[in-house]
């Protein structure tokens, strides 16, 4: 099993290249099966556990997939032909649900197994099932499985319980070639929703609204290939930020999308952090004297991000007062709370809420990452910490981040890979 292995204690400098977001690129992937005549091309595409495991899981349903090895993906469907996504694949990732909606759309039938993914807490997808149901969809959940099928989707008014991204996506993505209209109330507006609509609508779809909270998706009849950029990763760029003030030099992240970023980048500032627009889509880095306590409390976009919690809560070990985290959006999302204490942290949990005290010198030592985001923030933490840090279970970090061993490196960590 993979290790990363961090010498703490070296400041960082230089350049970082921020990759493709993960989370927008696999529903776009998913989308293209929706392509019934034509090639789609993919670019940025990450290079990640995941995205190799939706590759697989279209290349298993007939879908052709060449790749150019540095980030580019051609995605040509007109020959889908299976319409059930095999449980090894699955089983590996969260997001293979995303195929449901496209094959029901395109197939009118989708099978699956419930998804796997990280541990940090419950994420059903009923949202998901009931937007399917109100489509038109017959749904049977049975013995692990679930299975929607539809001689004719048609359009409907949906309104989700939560802005679930997950359901906004699949929904929207199912609803492209419904008959009629389809209105999505309290949708999630996320960037990635929003790039994936503008994906669509390239193919020929005609989605209008998406980044807000009512979606309309007027139905077509088919839709075809054609080439788009994916955005650049937001939460990728903010845990670059924050190694960057922890390792007290002079860093250069790009590109970002700034405006993707505003709830992280206000409570950086808010901490005192020295981050400045340097050229479009490029921010800069600069070093602090002392980071200052904050509060912050998780929630859904444009709210402070669930999946940068962690990566703040190892920069808040070290600012002067009491900080308080407040987790709304996913229940076991403390996970990283032990091993941090396991380096000396002082933080405290009660129920959804954290209280770190700082500053807190850092000892290094052998830590577990429990899931994508948890793994980052141990990393972060064996940048600052006194001595040697091993952090294990690393291939949950691989899921969500493209070399972070060499991009850090690359800014003067001294930090490598152990593969035993």
């Amino acid at each position: 099993m993979a290790k990363i292995l961090i010498h703490g204690g070296r400041r960082l400098q230089g350049h970082v290249e921020i990759s493709g977001a993960k989370n927008a690129a696999l529903p776009i992937l998913a989308a293209s099966v929706l392509a019934g005549e034509g090639e789609n091309c993919l670019t940025p595409v990450p290079w990640l556990n995941d995205v190799v495991v939706m590759l697989d899981l279209l290349q298993s349903l007939g879908v052709q997939i060449e790749t150019d090895g540095v980030g580019t993906v051609y995605v040509r469907a007109h020959n889908l032909i299976g319409w059930e996504a095999p449980y090894t694949l699955v089983n590996r990732m969260r997001a293979s649900v995303l195929i449901m909606g496209p094959l029901l759309a395109r197939l009118g039938r989708a099978r699956i197994s419930l998804p796997g993914g990280c541990a940090i807490g419950s994420r059903p997808i009923d949202l998901h099932l009931k937007g399917f149901v109100a489509l038109g969809a017959d749904v049977i959940a049975n013995h692990g499985y679930v299975e929607a099928s539809a001689k004719q989707l048609r359009g409907a008014n949906i309104y989700l319980d939560y802005p679930s991204v997950g359901a906004t996506e699949n929904i929207m993505m199912a609803a492209t070639l419904a008959k009629g209209t389809t209105v999505l109330e309290n949708a999630a507006a996320e960037p990635e929703i929003v790039n994936l609509a503008d994906y669509l609508n390239k193919m020929g779809a005609r989605i209008t609204g998406a980044g807000t909270d009512r979606i309309e998706i007027s139905g077509v009849d088919e839709l075809v290939g054609v080439s788009h950029t994916i955005i650049p990763d937001r939460i990728e760029a903010a845990t670059y930020l924050i190694a960057a003030v922890l390792g007290q030099g002079e860093v250069t992240i790009s590109p970002v999308d700034c405006s993707s970023l505003r709830s992280a980048l206000a409570k950086l500032c808010e901490a005192g952090c020295n981050i400045k627009s340097k050229a479009e889509q490029q921010l800069v880095v600069r070093p602090i004297s002392r980071l200052q306590a904050l509060d912050v409390q998780t929630l859904p976009y444009p709210g402070f991000p669930t999946d940068l919690q962690p990566q703040l809560m190892a920069m808040l070990t070290q600012a002067t007062g009491a900080s308080l985290i407040t987790e709304t959006v996913f229940e076991n999302r403390f996970q990283h709370v032990a091993e941090l204490g396991r380096m000396g942290a002082q933080i405290k949990v009660i129920g959804r809420q954290a209280l770190v005290r700082g500053p807190t010198k850092l000892t290094g030592t052998t830590v577990t990452a429990t899931d994508l985001r948890a793994g980052a923030a141990l990393v972060l933490a064996g940048l600052i910490a006194e001595g040697q840090t091993i952090v294990s279970e690393a291939f949950h970090i691989d899921r969500g981040y493209v070399q972070i061993v060499e991009k850090l490196r690359g800014l003067g960590a001294e930090i490598e890979r152990l593969d035993n």
